[in-house]
């Protein structure tokens, strides 16, 4: 115990370093519209590589900066860094629509007292399509307050973005909430995706909460697609949009521009 108590605190001073530093880069993952089999946008995903340690996994690192309190500048760092590349995408790839970026809201930041300014301050200062900018919730991030929860998920709505709540169905009960929520969009958890074709049961779950966002006027990204017939379900059951290993990994920049360059223009 006082080994991993030693570890912990060496990550999180090796972290707080990396910040200051900064080692961080981001991917991003393409959101795949499943009715024209055309890029929509991406989600944006951090990544450490250390010059001491190497590549960092997210898992290891993602809950010593919210335990710490690291994930706040963290978390600004990401928002700036999207933002601004998707306002460089903008204006490299004349999208009609225009791509979106999702970024994810982690708890420690959905109670951060100056979000609001925060958001808005980074908005302003990229210049990006308001419009264009998701930012990812999780159920658990908004159930503790549900009444407060609901009133900072209007104020975000006010500086004009989107909203999404992540991990739809994982295990916190906000059905009786969810029509109060502002919320655009509802990511069905890669758990039922990837068991689709598995059981009928979960083909069911996917259907149901596809059916449920839909009657309340959100559309839909399913997430974790690893196999064709996973794609083929979800468009059956008029899913909108999909992400996984199926269409792409998340990729760096030069990465993703290149990916971009080899599909957007194919006749």
């Amino acid at each position: 115990m006082k080994s991993q108590a030693l570890q912990q605190l060496q990550l999180e001073a090796d972290l707080r370093e990396a910040i200051k530093n900064q080692e961080f880069q981001l991917y991003y993952q393409p959101i795949i519209d499943l009715k024209t089999n055309q890029i929509a946008g991406f989600e944006a995903l951090v990544r450490w590589i250390s010059p001491q340690r190497g590549f960092v996994s997210p898992g290891e690192f993602i809950p010593v900066s919210e335990e710490s309190g690291l994930i706040i500048p963290l978390g600004e760092w990401i928002l700036l860094e999207g933002c601004r590349q998707l306002a460089i995408w903008h204006q490299k790839y004349c999208q009609n629509p225009p791509f979106m970026l999702s970024i994810n809201l982690s708890t420690r930041q959905f109670s951060q007292v100056n979000l609001i300014e925060c958001v808005d301050q980074i908005l302003t200062e990229t210049g990006v399509d308001r419009n264009c900018i998701k930012l990812e919730i999780t159920e658990s991030a908004i159930m503790d307050d549900v009444d407060e929860a609901i009133a900072l998920l209007e104020q975000l709505k006010s500086l004009g973005i989107k909203l999404s709540m992540d991990d739809f169905g994982t295990g916190y009960s906000s059905l009786s909430y969810l029509h109060r929520f502002p919320i655009d969009t509802l990511k069905v958890d890669q758990s039922f995706v990837r068991r689709m074709d598995d059981s009928q049961q979960n083909t069911e779950i996917v259907k149901t909460i596809i059916m449920l966002g839909h009657n309340l006027n959100m559309d839909i990204v399913a997430e974790g697609i690893e196999a064709e017939g996973n794609v083929q379900t979800l468009k059956n059951l008029n899913c909108e949009y999909g992400q996984g290993y199926f269409f792409s990994k998340p990729l760096p920049v030069t990465a993703l521009e290149d990916l971009l360059n080899r599909t957007l223009y194919q006749s």
